[in-house]
């Protein structure tokens, strides 16, 4: 059952090298919360604490540029309600997504990690490269191949160094796992993953989340099995509902059953950024694609009351197409008329 949506970010979303450079080190004007200034930089963020939530005490970088702070910038002299409503989502901070997209991703990473040390907060990203991704769908692509592909995560983990991030692994990967590769692929996939992990790891300051599909993709124990084999035992945890709508009541006690499956001490992240409204009604075999009368979530927090829960996320940028289907665009691209959907129907 394929119950997600696609991820590719715009261009627009995804900053390159030289540009992104430029505006971090001229300390370009930037309206709204979380800008950065050269000109009163404030410190650098802390350590990570060894063991501890990593999203605790910081707060997750809000890079500038987004498709959602320009429709904001460009609607306030035509259409001030309809701005504000944009604003919702231009105010939250929201995951950086890296892929083929990304150029070289050493410096890529490099650049959106200092931007995020620079401001004294922490770094959010995805890394979205696993071989056959999406299986051929509407986000198809990745490395060609195992050993392109852990070379691409080795830059990634370069990047990164030693300074302070959280990297979300591979969505979909696990999710997707027997619906496209021969067992020997699967094998593969699993294998990857779990070196990616431990090259990530590998960087004092960086906590790694494996993307564990949502609660309605099939059963916990399936998937605990699969993380397993991915690694989970030397990453801090798991993701949940990446680019997904499921609710949080629902999302919860599956996390509590994969934990209880997986049988070891291990933490989750819920991606809450267009699950307001929980997921579209049943029967629509495209519910995952651009789904009408959806809302944003909570707004990103490490505040979840949940020991076992570091933080809900805005990990899918709402507003941002999960594919051509339902008038929409290209997965990635600036959807406007479900932007200010899912910030009007927003319970805050």
């Amino acid at each position: 059952m394929r119950i997600r949506g696609p991820r590719r970010p715009s261009s627009a979303a995804v900053f390159s090298a030289a540009v992104f450079s430029a505006a971090v080190l001229s300390g370009c004007a930037h309206h709204g919360a979380g800008a950065y200034s050269a000109a009163a930089a404030p410190a650098a963020a802390p350590a990570l604490v060894p063991g501890s939530n990593p999203f605790a005490g910081i707060q997750i970088y809000r890079a500038p540029y987004s498709n959602a702070e320009n429709a904001q910038h460009r609607l306030e002299a035509s259409s001030p309600a309809d701005a504000a409503l944009v604003a919702k989502i231009a105010a939250q901070p929201q995951a950086s997504w890296f892929g083929s997209w990304s150029g070289d991703v050493k410096t890529s990473v490099t650049n959106y990690v200092n931007a995020a040390e620079r401001a004294g907060q922490l770094a959010l990203l995805v890394a979205y490269n696993v071989p056959n991704r999406d299986c051929g769908q509407y986000s198809a692509g990745g490395a060609s191949d195992s050993g392109a592909y852990l070379e691409w995560i080795k830059g990634f983990a370069a990047g990164i160094g030693s300074r302070r991030a959280v990297v979300v692994l591979e969505p979909d990967a696990l999710g997707l796992l027997t619906q496209c590769l021969s067992p020997d692929d699967q094998a593969k996939r699993l294998d990857m993953i779990h070196q990616a992990v431990l090259a990530l790891k590998a960087q004092p300051g960086t906590s790694v989340y494996i993307d564990a599909g949502h609660s309605h993709w099939g059963p916990a124990s399936d998937m605990a099995e699969r993380l397993k084999k991915a690694g989970i035992a030397d990453a801090r945890g798991f993701a949940l509902n990446t680019s997904n709508f499921r609710a949080d009541d629902e999302l919860l006690p599956f996390a509590r059953d994969l934990i209880a499956a997986l049988g070891t001490d291990t933490h989750f992240v819920i991606d809450s950024s267009r699950n307001g409204n929980g997921p579209a009604p049943a029967g629509d075999p495209q519910d995952w694609c651009n789904p009408e009368g959806r809302a944003i979530g909570r707004a990103p927090t490490s505040d979840t009351g949940n020991p076992a829960q570091d933080a809900f996320l805005w990990l899918k940028r709402p507003g941002e197409s999960d594919g051509e289907c339902k008038g929409g665009p290209a997965a990635g691209q600036w959807f406007e008329a479900r932007a200010l959907e899912m910030a009007r129907n927003a319970k805050w």
